[in-house]
């Protein structure tokens, strides 16, 4: 099966990092990367991983992931929350920074997305991946939960109070919180914009019928309205500046 919209969007994204790099491998910061679900295949895929991650259990099975995959000389684990960022990596110091499934659990994403910011270098780009508050709103009034679709419609964070995450974010202000921390976004899209609504009674009735959702999915990611009630939103934001070597 083909890579979904995001995986495609970061494998262009990593293609052209090698490219400014003149060939060599790309440095990717994984914040809050848990137990290497992004990180080892990306360091299988020829990247050079930072990850950053509190978790010390996340980080014993990011550790024996790496190893099983032969892949534990290009990752570099280090244990830290996303507010001491600039403290554990260098400014400037990657092409390819990201918080996927992160900004929904800290205390300030504000903070966290400048830390980013000051992380990437020149020229590259910062990928966050984020639960989409409309998208919770219609699951639970499709499923008669009512009046808990009314309280995610007033609640300024787009989440219920038994809920763990702290918030959710709309297209726009996922695109302002990018904004405001000096990036250029480039690309606003959804991940599970197809996928999560088609049954999979639906899907067995056609050998082929997952590979062509696949394709539909990474087609119609980034096309409004139907990005915009996708599960997840992913943006892709671009650092200025004199692109050099990091």
């Amino acid at each position: 099966m083909r890579p979904d919209a995001v995986r495609h969007s970061l494998d262009v994204e990593l293609a052209a990092a090698r490219r400014r790099r003149g060939g060599d491998d790309p440095r990717v910061l994984d914040v809050g990367g848990g137990s290497g679900v992004l990180a080892v295949p990306l360091a299988a895929a020829g990247c050079v991983v930072t990850v950053v991650e509190p978790n010390p259990n996340a980080l014993a099975t990011l550790s024996r992931r790496a190893e099983d995959a032969a892949v534990a000389a290009r990752i570099t684990a280090v244990a830290a929350d996303s507010d001491a960022l600039g403290q554990v990596v260098a400014a400037a110091g990657f092409d390819l920074v990201l918080a996927h499934g992160l900004l929904e659990v800290v205390d300030e994403p504000k903070n966290t997305v400048a830390a980013m910011a000051e992380a990437v270098a020149p020229g590259g780009t910062v990928s966050v991946l984020v639960a989409n508050r409309t998208a919770a709103l219609l699951h639970h009034a499709i499923a008669g939960r009512l009046a808990e679709a009314g309280r995610l419609a007033d609640d300024p964070e787009g989440r219920l109070p038994t809920e763990q995450l702290l918030r959710r974010f709309d297209t726009a202000g996922l695109t302002a919180l990018l904004t405001d921390a000096g990036l250029v976004v480039e690309l606003v899209q959804g991940q599970g914009v197809l996928t999560d609504l088609v049954p999979g009674s639906a899907l067995g009735q056609d050998p082929g019928a997952a590979e062509t959702l696949a394709e539909l999915e990474r087609r119609l990611a980034a096309t409004a309205p139907l990005r915009d009630i996708a599960t997840r939103l992913h943006a892709v934001a671009r650092r200025g500046g004199t692109v050099g070597p990091v």
